[in-house]
């Protein structure tokens, strides 16, 4: 039987170091909104269904302006997330329990592109637990608390950590129903990799993305993922923002 595999979209962040009043899944890039760029790759990728992860109260917005205007077929649920990255990415996981793998991607990533989704996915089934990045091209300092340069650790092990993000099914959800379980200080789990590591059964393993899976984070991330859908276009190159 094939397995089955499910893409979780978190888009229910809250923008803070944006300074705008539109939340940045729903900025306007080249004509669409960010979070439209996710969706379009994992339609076409070969995942099986996704399921959308918005904020209280915006799920009818993102089913009649994304979704269906779009016709995106594959999102067979739109859920409200919960209060930080984590609930909202166990709300996800609850919603797709039939499923062999999954690959949870933030929406502010809008540059995914269908490489490395089929990385993440053929890593998930060989490895149990996966996580695209790249090796970090700058050197790195640990500071101490006065903010003086306490540690320089070599390069050659620093990665800089992207979505998607890939998992067994089962490795994952037990990991993260353990976590709910012993309630731990939540506030420094910062993506699902952090899960697993702490909680889960599997160690997990680095695999490669790509320098332009940039995140959107700041007016000047927007600035620099239109420049890159620019020189996507003017290069002959697919186009994500193409229907």
């Amino acid at each position: 039987m094939k397995a089955r595999i499910t893409a979780i979209v978190l888009a229910a962040g809250k923008s803070q170091r944006m300074n705008s009043d539109v939340q940045k899944q729903y900025m306007i890039i080249r004509g669409k909104p960010v979070l439209y760029y996710s969706l379009k790759a994992f339609s076409d990728s070969a995942v099986d269904d996704i399921v959308i992860v918005t904020g209280e109260g915006e799920r009818e917005l993102v089913q009649r302006t994304i979704v269906d205007r779009y016709g995106f077929h594959k999102v067979k649920a739109v859920i409200a997330g919960g209060k930080e990255r984590y609930d909202s990415a166990y709300a996800g996981l609850l919603a797709c329990e039939e499923s062999d793998y999954v690959l949870i991607h933030d929406a502010a990533r809008p540059m995914i592109g269908l490489e490395v989704i089929e990385r993440a996915i053929e890593g998930a089934k060989e490895y149990g637990a996966v996580v695209t990045g790249m090796p970090s091209k700058d050197t790195i300092k640990i500071v101490d608390d006065k903010e003086y340069a306490a540690e320089t650790p070599p390069r050659k092990n620093l990665w800089l950590v992207q979505t998607p993000q890939a998992f067994s099914y089962r490795l994952i959800r037990d990991a993260y129903d353990r976590m709910r379980r012993e309630e731990p200080e939540k506030n420094r789990i910062t993506d699902d990799a952090m899960v697993m590591e702490t909680y889960g059964g599997a160690k997990v393993k680095l695999i490669f993305g790509d320098y332009l899976n940039i995140k959107i984070t700041t007016v000047e991330d927007v600035l620099l993922a239109e420049s890159i859908l620019e020189h996507l276009k003017s290069n002959g190159e697919e186009d994500p923002q193409s229907e």
